[in-house]
């Protein structure tokens, strides 16, 4: 693959991986993100998936939404799992085929961050996707370590999450792996492209971070669901980022944003029910984070 040519929707391979049909709520931002990414990967590809929406989504043998051979693993044990798929594979004289660790934020950055942690420092030949969705959503909408400060779920005071995400991509950065990657499900393009270049950078650990609207647990209604994937980009809060051998560089509508006005991240926040508690003070305190971080990327 040539990884300086960018996919458009003329160039978009015509192949579906996904089956017609599957158990998502409305307007789920994982149905594009996973459809997406299976596209990009192809059929010799194994998954291995922990409980979260995404077994919702595939179903469960033998009627599943998935066309590909999925190993369905303990919350904690997702990248160890793929790990263990990997040396099978390469045991049986397989190991062409891609491994790939597909888990939400909760599996990845709290109760699965161990072993996603083990799997980077021994560079192990997978690729690890996590879409956020930035709560527990498949088991009510519990707080998790992306949850951002202010957000309204089940288990948090009645102001909100009292902490900041926990900026994951980076803690994975920090293991020096060749390659980490941001994407959003409002971009399917860019997590295409992103992913291709992922599977095509044979050996070590390569991580991708998938900004996931959820209209159930974030608020809003179903037909909003890219509208508001969009409006995390241009506001600068979530940005679309890639490291390659320890190079940043910002990409596709993040990139175009550098040095141009972002739209107020008061915006974004207006659009869900979980921030209805957010305060002014709390608003301008995020919307001050956002412009100091832009400031350094022009700089």
């Amino acid at each position: 693959m040539d990884n300086d040519k960018k996919t458009t929707v003329l160039t978009l391979t015509d192949e579906e991986i996904v089956n017609p049909g599957n158990r998502a709520c409305s307007g789920c931002g994982l149905g594009i993100v996973y459809r997406t990414a299976l596209k990009a990967l192809g059929k010799d590809t194994v998954l291995a998936v922990p409980p979260s929406c995404l077994t919702v989504l595939q179903g469960l043998y033998p009627v599943a939404s998935t066309k590909l051979p999925c190993v369905n693993v303990t919350f904690a044990s997702t990248a160890a799992a793929a790990t263990g798929v990997r040396a099978a594979l390469r045991a049986t004289g397989r190991d062409h085929l891609n491994v790939v660790a597909f888990a939400g934020d909760g599996g990845t950055g709290d109760i699965g961050i161990q072993a996603l942690s083990g799997a980077c420092e021994r560079g192990e030949d997978i690729i690890y996707i996590c879409y956020d969705n930035e709560a527990y959503m498949n088991t009510g909408v519990q707080r998790s370590g992306t949850t951002p400060k202010g957000v309204m779920t089940t288990t948090t005071p009645i102001k909100g999450k009292l902490q900041h995400k926990k900026d994951v991509p980076s803690i994975i950065a920090a293991h020096g792996i060749d390659y980490v990657a941001t994407a959003s499900a409002a971009y399917p393009l860019d997590l295409y492209d992103k992913v291709k270049k992922a599977a095509s950078m044979k050996g070590g650990t390569r991580y991708i971070h998938v900004h996931t609207p959820c209209p159930s647990g974030w608020g809003f209604a179903p037909q909003y669901t890219v509208h508001i994937g969009k409006l995390g980009v241009t506001t600068g809060l979530f940005d679309l980022y890639e490291i390659v051998k320890g190079e940043f560089s910002l990409t596709g509508e993040s990139a175009k944003r550098v040095g141009k006005e972002r739209t107020p991240v008061e915006e974004y926040f207006k659009t869900q029910r979980r921030f209805r508690s957010l305060s002014q003070e709390l608003t301008d305190e995020m919307q001050g984070m956002i412009d100091a971080k832009w400031a350094n990327y022009t700089a």
